[in-house]
């Protein structure tokens, strides 16, 4: 009879051992019976699918993990060390389903050897970034991921796309639309792809809250707030200085509201206004900004309210209002904790449900993407284009906090003249 895994014969609980049969399980003392198709399971493309065992009362249960085999995974090196290479792009790397790491590039070769220890990487894999020329000579790495801060991007992102190599690049995607520019020139001349980090535009609430808003079923959205706030420490960090870092809580921590509102609408602003507040007295405020307040007014009439700042208490939530509802999306940028409670009418009473979607690692979702496009030949989602239009805008916010007044956009996100 068949075993429901593409071979025949007799199937009876038990375990394999040395010599038996793929398939067929040897027998347990005191049980003939063969294990039902619930529990067996099945392959399929590769893959090993379940039939769902739970109750109609429950959500059903997510197919287990199907990841590439290792010699098939996009191989990738990750250029910076940091917190958040090592916190969370490393980690993420190693649940990936369609990459794995395959080299480091960091300025200190101290730090590089005991994360190549950490993780396994072959000391012949280990770059300085004044040597990322070499990448050229690795075949094994096929792509790099740049995580070191904003003002370095184009210098790291041309090496390594004039090494051959893909290249997926942290937000903001340069301190400038020039820089950015520059580098969308340089991995088109080197026949590489680019996309730019925006993480959240693959997590799994963010996602789901896009949807809702897309699908109509809340009618159309007419305003949304978007706030993302943080205290700021030391000064001595590279996120103050401005020529490593572009600018302050804007590029910083704000982007993640500007691409957001962006992305959950589908369209681009027409309009902009901002306003900049530093503290008095505040040393490390002298070329970056702390708080910055803005609003994007879109063609279709919604209004976004958006903030970012240095100065208060973590907080990074987003709430959409619609004609028939309205999504509150809790931790909308952060990287774990996200909650989205939806409201409606329902009847003579107002209904508000908390949607529990499950915890999906974003930093793994958004490198899987990736590594499918470099795989598949495919084009990235958010390509270095999506990473200049946000350029753009950021500047024509600038612009308006400076100016004092409202500044108009076009649909790529160039500022009209006066």
């Amino acid at each position: 009879m068949s075993d429901h895994q593409g071979h025949s014969g007799d199937v009876r609980f038990g375990a394999t051992g040395p010599g038996t049969p793929d398939g067929v399980m040897l027998p347990v003392p005191g049980s003939s019976q063969p294990p039902a198709s619930i529990d067996l399971g099945a392959v399929q493309d590769g893959a090993v699918v379940f039939e769902n065992w739970r109750g109609e009362a429950d959500r059903p249960e997510p197919p287990p993990p199907a990841p590439a085999p290792p010699q098939q995974r996009v191989g990738i090196a990750v250029a910076g060390l940091g917190r958040l290479a090592l916190g969370q792009i490393l980690p993420a790397l190693a649940q990936s389903k369609h990459a794995r790491l395959a080299g480091l590039i960091s300025g200190s070769s101290g730090k590089a050897r005991a994360v190549a220890q950490q993780y396994g990487v072959a000391t012949n894999a280990l770059y300085g970034y004044g040597d990322m020329a070499r990448l050229a000579d690795n075949p094994d790495i096929e792509a790099v991921y740049i995580v070191t801060p904003n003002g370095l991007h184009l210098e790291h992102v041309s090496a390594a796309a004039r090494a051959g190599k893909h290249v997926l690049c942290e937000k903001p995607m340069a301190n400038t639309a020039d820089e950015a520019r520059r580098m969308i020139d340089v991995c088109a001349e080197a026949g590489v792809k680019l996309m730019v980090a925006y993480r959240c535009q693959f997590e799994v609430f963010n996602s789901e809250a896009r949807r809702i808003v897309q699908s109509g079923e809340l009618g159309k959205p007419r305003l949304i707030e978007a706030v993302n706030a943080q205290a700021q420490g030391s000064g001595e960090q590279w996120r103050l200085k401005g020529a490593l870092s572009g600018g302050g809580a804007l590029p910083d921590i704000g982007l993640y509201c500007l691409n957001g509102v962006r992305h959950l609408l589908g369209e681009e602003p027409v309009e902009v206004y901002a306003q900049i507040v530093n503290p008095e007295g505040d040393e490390r405020y002298r070329e970056v900004e702390e708080t910055m307040s803005f609003m994007l007014r879109f063609p279709s009439g919604v209004i976004a309210n958006c903030a970012a700042s240095y100065g208060a208490h973590e907080s990074k939530d987003m709430r959409i209002r619609l004609e028939g509802g309205w999504i509150d999306l809790e931790n909308a940028f952060a990287y774990v904790g996200q909650r989205m409670r939806v409201a409606r009418r329902a009847g003579a009473i107002e209904a508000v449900e908390e949607r529990r979607l499950g915890f999906k690692d974003q930093f793994a979702l958004e490198i899987d993407h990736f590594a499918q496009c470099v795989r598949e030949d495919q084009a990235p989602a958010t390509p270095g284009e999506e990473g200049l239009r946000d350029h753009l805008l950021m500047e024509a916010l600038y612009r308006s906090a400076h100016e004092g007044r409202p500044v108009r956009v076009d649909n790529n996100g160039t500022s009209a003249k006066p």
